[in-house]
């Protein structure tokens, strides 16, 4: 990996040409890389006053990457590097379109600087709807999608988005309208630590590369700590998950985000074997032949009690874990505006998402442990 990172180095230090620059600025015989470890779809190169920031996986099969260039005050750009979207940072204000990005502003304390969201509603962190209700957060569009005449009259330093494939129209026109729009790519992410590892991205925006790092680090560290005290467990209780939507259950595939929190969690996932990364779309009657006598179920959609179950589909109660009441939600905890606390926290704190999985399924590694995002249903 480490001679991976020393070839980028290199690649991109000859892109750049800063060393027949005479007007760049007093950089290193070679580029700086922060260290990205996880995040298969983010690459950063550090210079002095100068961070290359490269989204490379900004949508699932993406055939095209973007390159950021974030210039610190007094940091000259080498000319060939002018061909980018230059960013001067710090950052004074900015646009956020997922919730997934409101913790990472958060935790470089820099949510102040946030002016609007398209969807406020879905916000569920306290210390920001306290910036929406005093009005310093203005509602830029509805369900994460811009509104592209707010978002030219609140005039953002930067609007961070993302992408579902390569055809926008709205975020092509924010920058046909001179705005800086960045793809962040987070969402694609599929192990733990690499979701979280994109407060980088936040860090490289905020020229708080070094906070970034040692939050990281911090998260990452606990997130192994938890791992490890699952690696002595012998016997590992069968896991289901999901539940029916219009006919069909989805519930994650084998190497999807959530199906490798259970594995690390020390929990047998019934379908942990089933290749992909996204959701597995099944019958109702394949559900039941193979997770009848699951002994846990996870995260059965939006359902936030076992009634609420039942009455949407009878059948559920056919389920052991259902019989025994070990149902597991994320749908429970939900913010001031009805968001969930899980969809917004989750992809940046894997190790409390971990925490709360080996307490479900092993309760004796973590004795007197509350749960953060999830809640057994009653």
């Amino acid at each position: 990996m480490r001679k991976l990172y020393f070839i980028l180095f290199i690649a991109l230090l000859a892109v750049a040409g800063c060393k027949n620059d005479p007007q760049a600025p007093q950089a290193k015989a070679q580029p700086v890389l922060n260290a990205v470890k996880h995040a298969k779809g983010l690459q950063i190169f550090k210079y002095d006053g100068i961070t290359v920031v490269k989204v490379t996986e900004p949508w699932p099969d993406a055939k095209q990457s973007f390159t950021y260039v974030m210039q610190q005050k007094g940091a000259v750009v080498p000319d060939s590097l002018k061909q980018f979207t230059i960013i001067p940072v710090p950052l004074t204000s900015v646009i956020v379109t997922s919730t997934t990005h409101i913790p990472s502003l958060e935790m470089l304390g820099v949510e102040s600087t946030l002016v609007g969201f398209p969807g406020t509603e879905y916000i569920s962190s306290e210390k920001t709807r306290v910036l929406i209700d005093s009005g310093k957060v203005k509602e830029a569009g509805a369900n994460e999608s811009l509104n592209t005449e707010i978002v030219i009259d609140i005039n953002p330093g930067a609007v961070v988005a993302f992408g579902i494939n390569s055809t926008n129209k709205t975020l092509t026109a924010l920058e046909q309208s001179r705005l800086k729009v960045l793809y962040n790519g987070d969402w694609t992410e599929q192990s733990p630590l690499g979701k979280a590892e994109w407060i980088k991205f936040f860090g490289a925006l905020y020229a708080k590369d070094a906070e970034a790092d040692k939050l990281f680090s911090q998260i990452e560290k606990d997130y192994n700590d938890a791992l490890a005290l699952t690696k002595s467990v012998t016997k590992k209780p069968t896991a289901m998950a999901g539940a029916i939507y219009q006919d069909q259950w989805f519930m994650p595939q084998g190497g999807s985000w959530g199906s490798l929190f259970l594995k690390d969690a020390g929990a047998n996932y019934l379908w942990a074997d089933a290749v992909g990364i996204g959701s597995l779309s099944l019958s109702l009657e394949t559900v039941l032949d193979k997770a009848q006598n699951a002994d846990i179920w996870i995260g059965p959609s939006q359902f936030t009690s076992l009634k609420e179950m039942t009455d949407a589909n009878p059948h559920y109660a056919q389920f052991k874990s259902f019989k025994n009441k070990e149902v597991y939600s994320y749908s429970v905890k939900k913010g001031k505006t009805g968001g969930l606390i899980y969809f917004e926290m989750a992809p940046n704190r894997p190790d409390l998402v971990l925490k709360d999985l080996i307490y479900i399924f092993h309760p004796e590694l973590l004795p007197g442990y509350q749960l953060n995002y999830f809640q057994k249903l009653q």
